[in-house]
């Protein structure tokens, strides 16, 4: 499937990378960090776009789409990493809404990939905002069992994240490389 394909990523801790790049071996393809951006697209049947959820929001995902369009991408995969795991399915469907329009939402396929946490790798900026967090839940007195589920996941460094994970992402791309066109990009 060489050529078909080009998964491009925003990595702040290494999961969204190491997803990507798993990506990009399961399919024989480049995998690189969105900065490393062919000049071109159009020669790809679809890019896939990959980074971490950041407060809720898809890192980046304002310039990369902008980016993506600009650069001829005719179709487009979203694939969100995260500290939740993946059966938070109301949570994981509030984050689409906020991040991706409607019509995104119908046209693009999306994946949130369950990751993890890493502070020793996380700037400054970020390790103090989920400090605080982490101290605020001790404060809240009536924890409902989601906050104590919440304050337990963000009181240290963990890894959740799992090569298998990949596969409906590699799925709907191989699909997508038989021509199934969801045809967000795509000039009709």
């Amino acid at each position: 499937m060489q050529d078909k394909f080009i998964v491009l990523y925003n990595s702040k801790t290494g999961f969204t990378r190491r997803y990507g790049e798993l990506i990009g071996r399961a399919l024989d393809c480049p995998a690189l960090p969105l900065a490393d951006a062919p000049a071109s697209l159009s020669p790809y049947e679809a890019v896939v776009f990959g980074s971490r959820l950041h407060a809720g929001t898809l890192d980046g995902w304002k310039k990369a789409r902008k980016l993506l369009a600009r650069r001829g991408a005719k179709q487009l995969v979203v694939f969100a990493t995260g500290a939740m795991p993946n059966e938070a399915q109301a949570q994981i469907r509030k984050v689409w809404a906020q991040n991706l329009t409607p019509a995104e939402r119908d046209a693009v396929p999306h994946f949130y990939l369950q990751a993890g946490l890493c502070y020793e790798k996380m700037g400054g900026g970020d390790r103090a905002m989920m400090k605080f967090a982490a101290w605020a839940m001790t404060r809240k007195k009536a924890k409902t069992p989601e906050d104590k589920a919440f304050q337990s996941a963000i009181s240290h460094s963990y890894d959740i994240s799992d090569p298998k994970y990949i596969q409906p992402v590699v799925d709907c791309l191989r699909e997508l490389g038989q021509g199934a066109d969801t045809g967000f990009f795509r000039k009709s």
